[in-house]
């Protein structure tokens, strides 16, 4: 009992030491994964002026991006422009709170009505903007289309964006002004003009290799230098690569089956009646090519000139006579086994003029378009029909009625274009008909009326009919390149990775200065899971990975890490060398030369002295040697007749002597030199204001980090 006493009376105490007990554990795991003190949170994808950018946002806009751009895009490249477009946001954002500048609901309709003036949806029946008709359609957008009023909103947001950043940039362009002393600078700077005499001992004349450079010299440089050779994070690996390729023996059984095509096969001793045609002696082409020989590439009914058939085997081809075979032949990663069906004469070129009537869901048809297929042909036969009767009126209809857009501002018309240029309905149309033929077409893209204007050197082209099999490994093969590559995934572990390399025969290939959002590893294209790999925090150098790729895989290994900062003198040596061995020479120079005046020096320099007359500093190019700044403005602080010292100059060390002076004309007024500083201090507003904000901007980019990329 006198103990429990003893800890009701010290209850205070005892709680204190728990609390702190308590405290200090939080604070040790805290200190054991510093990353819960330091680092963003793993949803913060940048901040940007304070602003955070979450990893759900920017990625729902990189979907969107996506979808917009199609399959050709990668997914690294819609994720740099999405977050440059949010970059240029913020940044502009910030200036626009700070202004208190915004676009209110009159602006905002101002806006819409001048983007959507030409839209017909929008226009009354006197063809004006009818605003009624744009409300009209928003509300009925937001109630029945989700998706399509989001991107309405969308849209109203990048217009108001795009009116804040001009009204901006006017802001900032009607406080630029150029001033009558600016203008009568310019002026001079133009007009004042000098003749010198100079002598150039050229930094040519000392060999690289009498200069010596250390190490230290180069620190030192870059020290001096460091702006010029700041780097972000980078990391150097190298890798082999296996590639899943068919073999010798894969071609032979490939060739062997192609001439099963040209051959023939028939019933043999053993009772087998799989019996196959020979290429030569079937009728129906397209179906033995597509169905029985099962072609990698279908039959194409199209007919081609010489210059059309591959080109290492296109006299062998075009001279054949109908129905004769030409293979199996190697082209462009197949075999292939290739038959003249058809000749015939062919213009070479066509001119036509055509109107397009488009339907909806034909490609390349805009929201706008309400005519169904049958409405659209009928469309098309109405005007085909008054046509016929007047041809004059066709560049009325083509303005009035085609949705090619690509030809309206022609009169609808394509100028002289070859053979196989177009659709194919449109190409047969227009080179196996005759010039003054006129007629509806349907093609993907809608019904055309087409005209045939001319047509031009008819010639032989010929239909061929080709068997293809794409050359591919084998199982066996892929099988091969599987095992070759885990024992070199194996034997590495705890060799020399290029010894290794070396004995087997493999080539080894270094990539240096990796960036963490870099996505493309030169000789195997988009492989970002290589160089997330390489930036991982447990990465270590000497770590070796294998990462599957397209048609085989890479063994990689982790060889250094660069961190941010300055460039190592290894990495800046090539572009600080030839700079400083610059200056080693000019102090080489000046430490021999003893002459005072340019006569002397020539002599002692076995040189001439050279004339520049009319140099200004507007253009600092001194005729004979080249841009050299230092030494014309150094002529522009001498009084004529003086002679200068040594001047360290671009190419060379200089001296000169001003022979004449030349001051530029007085004016009786400067206001037009002035207006034309003005017009170019305000040139570069569009194009330096934005990259200046975004320089000063206080950007913090975690992508790497966040892993959405």
């Amino acid at each position: 009992m006198a103990v429990l006493n003893k800890i009701r009376q010290r209850s205070l105490f005892l709680i204190l030491i728990i609390a702190l007990a308590l405290f200090s554990f939080v604070l040790a795991d805290l200190f054991k994964n510093s990353d819960a003190l330091t680092a963003k949170s793993q949803n913060i994808v940048a901040t940007i002026n304070g602003k955070d950018i979450t990893r759900e946002d920017f990625l729902q806009k990189v979907e969107a991006a996506q979808r917009q751009a199609g399959p050709t895009a990668t997914n690294s490249q819609v994720m740099n422009r999405v977050w440059e477009q949010e970059v240029r946001e913020a940044v502009m954002g910030t200036q626009f709170e700070e202004l208190g500048i915004s676009v209110e609901k009159d602006q905002m309709r101002d806006l819409l009505k001048t983007a959507l003036a030409t839209s017909p949806e929008f226009l009354n029946e006197a063809g004006l903007f009818d605003e009624g008709k744009l409300n009209e359609y928003i509300a009925n957008l937001k109630e029945t289309s989700p998706a399509g009023y989001e991107g309405w909103v969308n849209y109203e947001k990048s217009l108001a964006s795009n009116a804040l950043q001009q009204n901006y940039f006017n802001l900032v362009k009607a406080g630029l002004t150029g001033t009558l002393a600016e203008g009568e600078w310019a002026h001079k700077l133009e007009g004042n003009k000098v003749d010198i005499k100079y002598v150039q001992i050229p930094y040519a004349s000392i060999p690289d290799s009498t200069v010596k450079v250390a190490k230290s010299d180069i620190s030192k440089y870059i020290n001096a230098h460091k702006k010029q050779y700041e780097v972000e994070a980078s990391r150097d690996i190298k890798y082999v690569e296996f590639k899943e390729v068919p073999s010798v023996e894969d071609e032979d059984a490939m060739k062997a089956e192609m001439n099963t095509y040209v051959n023939g096969r028939f019933v043999d001793g053993t009772g087998r009646k799989d019996t196959i045609a020979a290429f030569s002696k079937v009728k129906n082409n397209e179906d033995y090519i597509n169905s029985i020989a099962e072609s990698d590439i279908k039959f194409d009914v199209r007919f081609v000139f010489k210059s059309g058939l591959p080109t290492a085997f296109a006299d062998s081809i075009y001279n054949l006579n109908v129905g004769e075979v030409y293979g199996p032949y190697k082209d462009n990663g197949f075999f292939k086994v290739s038959k003249v069906i058809a000749v015939k004469q062919i213009p070479d070129s066509a001119k036509v003029r055509h109107i397009l009537i488009p339907f909806v869901g034909a490609r390349s048809a805009t929201p706008d378009i309400t005519q169904t297929d049958a409405q659209a042909k009928a469309t098309a036969d109405s005007l085909l029909t008054v046509l016929k009767a007047d041809r004059s009126k066709f560049p009325e209809f083509v303005t009035t009625y085609s949705s090619d857009q690509g030809s309206v501002q022609n009169e609808g018309r394509y100028d002289w274009h070859p053979y196989n240029s177009m659709v194919p309905e449109f190409n047969d149309f227009e080179f196996e008909g005759k010039t003054g033929d006129l007629g509806v077409v349907k093609t993907i893209f809608g019904y055309h009326i087409i005209e045939i204007e001319g047509q031009k050197d008819k010639k032989k082209a010929v239909q061929v009919g080709t068997i293809a099999r794409k050359i591919e490994p084998s199982e066996a093969s892929v099988d091969k390149i599987f095992r070759d590559a885990s024992n070199f995934e194996i034997s590495v572990a705890d060799k020399d990775f290029e010894t290794v390399a070396k004995e087997s025969k493999y080539v080894v290939r270094p990539v240096n200065g990796i960036k963490a959002l870099d996505e493309n590893i030169p000789g195997v294209g988009n492989q970002r899971p290589i160089v997330r790999w390489a930036f991982e925090d447990g990465a270590e150098v000497g770590d070796i990975k294998r990462f599957n790729i397209p048609n085989g895989y890479v063994i990689a290994q982790l060889v250094a890490k660069h961190q941010e900062g300055l460039m190592s003198v290894e990495d800046a040596t090539a572009s600080a060398l030839p700079a400083i061995r610059k200056e080693k020479k000019a102090e080489m120079i000046r430490d021999r030369v003893s002459a005072t005046t340019l006569e002397d020096l020539a002599a002692t320099e076995n040189t001439s002295i050279k004339t520049a007359s009319a140099i200004n500093m507007k253009n600092p190019t001194l005729s004979g040697a080249g841009r050299e700044p230092m030494v014309i403005g150094a002529a522009f602080g001498l009084n004529e007749g003086e002679t200068s010292k040594l001047i360290d100059g671009a190419n060379g060390v200089y001296m000169i002597q001003v022979t004449k002076v030349t001051p530029a004309v007085e004016l009786d007024n400067y206001q037009a030199a002035a207006n034309r500083v003005e017009q170019q201090k305000t040139s570069v507003v569009n194009t330096k204001l934005y990259n200046a904000l975004k320089e000063a901007a206080d950007i913090e980019d975690n992508r790497a980090k966040t892993q959405v990329q």
